[in-house]
This record gives structure tokens, sequence and C-alpha cells, in this order.
């Protein structure tokens, strides 16, 4: 899903590239040359090898092995404080219509028993490059286009480059601690896992990262997993880097979604709210926080806010809440860690949109089917 915006490394600013359209190339079965912008081949019948030189015109070309690629021509560099050159990567799944063949991709968190990967890396000194393996998931079993999740796991980070977003602390995964940044490239959400020491390889279970992201109110088991990727970000140089391995397995027979046909009962408490909205808005987008106070008496276990937005709003991404938009209206939902509301406490969320025409702020609230005041 590499990438149609990217944002600036140190400044945080936002840069854009090209609209990937890849094409789908033959069944590799001895080395491949892929010299194509978005040239792409199959590999041992399962992976697709994409060369995605999106963010340059200079030439990039990739080797593409029985299990992996390699890097053999890179005339393209990029400032440091900007968007890297390209993302040459593996990939299982879906990316922009091209879908590894037999592929079980896009499949609903809730769906997945297991989802194991493991990756080899070779390195080569004197460049600026990431190695990265990336976690793409949609609110949809989307196929095309920008997925609205990035997980991003950075196995190596050579240069003064950086993630996007800023540090939000540090988890252990797989076995080791990793520095995590979270952000938003103005395209889609990314979240960033951070190896503290270069890692050559690494064999893990995707579902733990899966399940960091989701307990960070980033997803929600309804969303898709629609691609696992392996490759490298570079800068600067880089010819000679490789993937030397590449696997990937997704299982079913997960817990199913409830059946939205059957009813559920409404959360506890809700009997009194309180809502407070500050925006920010400019010529063609906004972004919102949302405030809600418990004004009852007993304690909000669990909430789902709703509410209509003005004519020309759409929600694109959010975060500390799950958000969803039918028509004009938005359904707000919490996540693990802001579900229980004391009396007299608050629980927060916010969310950035797209805007068509003036702007105005909703008017009108319902807390698990109870109407709110406005702060």
């Amino acid at each position: 899903m590499k990438r149609q915006l990217r944002a600036l490394a140190a400044a945080g600013l936002l840069v854009a590239s090209s609209l990937v359209a890849v094409a789908l190339g033959g069944n590799a079965s001895a080395d491949t040359q892929i010299c194509e912008q978005y040239g792409s081949t199959v590999v041992g019948g399962r992976y697709v090898v994409q060369n995605n030189r999106w963010g340059t015109t200079a030439q990039q070309c990739i080797n593409a092995t029985s299990n992996g690629f390699e890097i053999t021509t890179l005339n393209g560099s990029s400032p440091t404080n900007g968007a890297p050159t390209a993302y040459p990567s593996i990939f299982f799944g879906c990316h922009y219509t091209n879908c590894s063949p037999g592929t079980n991709l896009p499949i609903q968190v809730s769906q997945i028993s297991s989802a194991t990967s493991s990756i080899s890396y070779r390195y080569v000194s004197g460049a600026t490059y990431n190695a990265s393996y990336d976690i793409w998931l949609d609110p949809s079993p989307k196929r095309d286009g920008v997925n609205q999740m990035e997980i991003m796991i950075w196995l190596n980070r050579q240069g003064p480059i950086q993630p996007i977003g800023s540090v939000v602390g540090t988890t252990n995964l797989a076995g080791r601690t990793w520095e995590v940044w979270r952000g938003s490239n103005g395209s889609n959400n990314v979240i960033s896992y951070v190896a503290q020491s270069t890692t050559s390889s690494l064999n893990f279970s995707v579902l733990d990262f899966i399940n960091d992201t989701r307990n960070r109110g980033a997803i929600s088991n309804s969303w898709y997993l629609t691609s696992i990727q392996a490759g490298f970000e570079p800068w600067q140089g880089g010819v000679g880097l490789a993937v030397t391995s590449f696997s990937a397995n997704v299982n079913g027979g997960g817990t199913p979604p409830t059946n939205p046909s059957t009813p559920t009962p409404p959360p506890s408490g809700g009997a009194g709210c309180r809502v407070k909205y500050t925006a920010n808005a400019w010529n063609n987008g906004f972004t919102a926080d949302v405030q809600i106070t418990n004004t009852g008496s007993s304690a909000i276990n669990g909430w789902t806010l709703t509410y209509g937005l003005p004519g020309g709003q759409q929600v694109t991404s959010a975060w500390n809440a799950t958000v969803s938009q039918s028509g004009s209206t938005v359904t707000a939902r919490n996540v693990s860690h802001n579900g229980s509301v004391a009396p007299g406490g608050t629980a927060s969320f916010g969310y950035q949109g797209t805007l068509s025409g003036s702007y105005s702020s909703p008017t009108s609230f319902s807390l698990n089917g109870t109407a709110c005041s406005r702060a």
C-alpha cells in the first residue's frame, strides 16, 4: 500500500507520492529482473514480489528469487527529512487489486485463528534505509487503494530517518522490546514498532501486533486484514539489500462477529451525559476532539455515541474510539481502555475528516440511546 502520502520524517510535514498501480507478472521459477516502476511477479506460486518505485523517477531494478528479492539497481535518492524513494517488497494478500495466488485475504480479524510469518533480511552498509514489515487493515474487505491502518515493523533503521508521528511508548512483542510510534500520513493511520537493535530475521505471530494495535484503539475485530508485506524503504543507496526468505500463513476459524440481526442489550449506564465537541477546520478538512462526561449517578460500562454530521463532512480516521459513518450518521464506540466512565468522569476521542463547503459542528448527541446535553 506504499503510498499516496508520506509524512516528512523530521518535520512532520506531508509529501505527495504517486498513486500505486501494479501490474501482475508471471510466476518466477528462476530469478526474474524487474525494472518497471510498478512491475511485479509471482514467486513460489504463493507470493508477489513488486518493484513499487513510487517516490522517484530514477531507475530501480530488483531481482526476484524463489523466496524473496534483491535490489540490484537503485539510482534515485531522497532527502532524509522526506519520504523514501520506494518500497520494493514481497507480499501475501491484496495490493491495489494485485492479489497473491490463492490468498484467503482479506479476512476479518475476528475470524483469524492464527497468523504467522517469518522473514530474513540481508543488509548493506553505507546506505540510508529501513527494513520494514507492513501489515495492512481496513474496515472493509478492500482489495484496492489505500487501507485505513498501516502497522509497520522496523527491523533495521540506518541513517537519520524516523517513523511517522511521535513516540507513544514501548512494548514487548515477539520476544523483543519495541519503541512504538503513532501518527498519520494524511492518507492512513500508522503505528510503527521500531526494534531497539538491528534484527536480521524474525519468526513471529502477526496477530500479536494486530492485537496490540487493536488494544490501542486503532482498529476493532470487525476490521479486515488485507495484506502482509516485507521489504525496504530506501532513501539513499541500498544496492544489495535483500529479503532472503519470506513466509506467511493466515488461518481462519476464529470467533465470527456477532450477527447484526440479533439484538443485543445496550451497555449499562448512560442515564446522564454531557458532550464537549471542539473542532479545528480548514479549507478542505477538519479535526474534532470529543469529550463525554458521565453526569449520571452510576458508572457507564461500555458506551456508544451517535450523532449526525452536517453535509459535506466525512470521517477518515480516528483515535481512542472505533468510529464509523453511514450517510451523515456517525457512530463512535469505546475501545478497551476507556469503556468504563465513573460518575463525574470523562472519556475522550478524536478524529480527522474531509470537508466540502463551509464548516459547522453537530448539534445533538445520544449516548447509549440517551440524549446528551452540550458543554
